[in-house]
């Protein structure tokens, strides 16, 4: 009985524990990799029905970590496909940051209550598509402060 107590408070222990770490979003030896070399490309001709990518927050320089917030719109009926959103930081050779922030996309954005990154500059690129297939992107660029 003592011992089905305690192996409950240690597996407690460990979901408590892992609940309040921050999601790692950039590493430090990715943040150490050079910018892009030129300027960079963003799609945008013409008068598009395609979705948009609103950068909401962070804003100006804050600490790590930090809540990364998006709001994805579309037009016409349509519908954001959240499998169809990728997320990547700008370097040579750019970083796809997807898989880290796929389990906070949501059909209406992305809200990362506890991304983690180191002190710098991070240029990124979403990029996403509505359920007509018609794509839609933002470039942004995030700044953290030392702590």
């Amino acid at each position: 009985m003592t011992r089905n107590i305690l192996l409950g408070l240690v597996a407690a222990g460990l979901l408590f524990s892992g609940a309040s770490r921050a999601t790692q979003l950039i590493t430090e030896e990715e943040a150490k990799l050079p910018p892009p070399k030129g300027a960079v490309a963003a799609d945008r001709r013409g008068i598009l029905r395609g979705p948009k990518v609103e950068f909401v927050s962070p804003g100006d320089s804050v600490a790590s970590p930090l809540k990364l917030q998006l709001k994805f719109e579309s037009f016409g009926g349509a519908k954001i496909d959240p499998d169809s959103v990728k997320v990547m930081f700008l370097r040579t050779p750019n970083v796809d940051l997807t898989s880290r922030v796929k389990p906070f996309v949501q059909a209406d954005g992305i809200n990362m209550l506890d991304a983690e990154l180191p002190p710098g500059d991070y240029t990124m690129r979403v990029d996403i598509k509505d359920s007509d297939g018609r794509p839609g992107t933002a470039i942004f660029t995030l700044k953290v402060a030392p702590k």
